[in-house]
């Protein structure tokens, strides 16, 4: 059976082998993963270490640009919202009023 390892686990594992203190095939039968896939982790893992230190880089844009929409999201929420209450105002001082008015 084929496990699916979550991004986590796989960090932990290569950063185990990294440490160096254990051979890979150890670190291999450890977790039941074939060296080669640990070492294509190893590799994927070091290609983008530079990317946690880009603060221009791509996923801070993009979170930047989520940001954005919720944000104009969020002020047309408040805007609906604000109409609806002056509605209600609105209407509330009208039935005060006829409600005056026939006692």
């Amino acid at each position: 059976m084929r496990r699916n390892w979550s991004p986590q686990e796989k960090a932990e594992i290569v950063l185990e082998i990294l440490r160096e203190e254990n051979p890979l095939a150890e670190i291999s039968r450890k977790y039941e993963v074939a060296q080669p896939l640990l070492s294509r982790w190893k590799a994927e893992f070091i290609s983008k270490m530079p990317s946690v230190f880009d603060k221009n880089g791509e996923d801070v844009e993009k979170l930047r640009n989520e940001h954005e929409e919720e944000k104009e999201l969020l002020i047309k929420k408040i805007g609906e919202l604000s109409m609806d209450v002056d509605w209600l105002k609105k209407k509330h001082n009208q039935v005060s009023k006829m409600r005056r008015k026939n006692p």
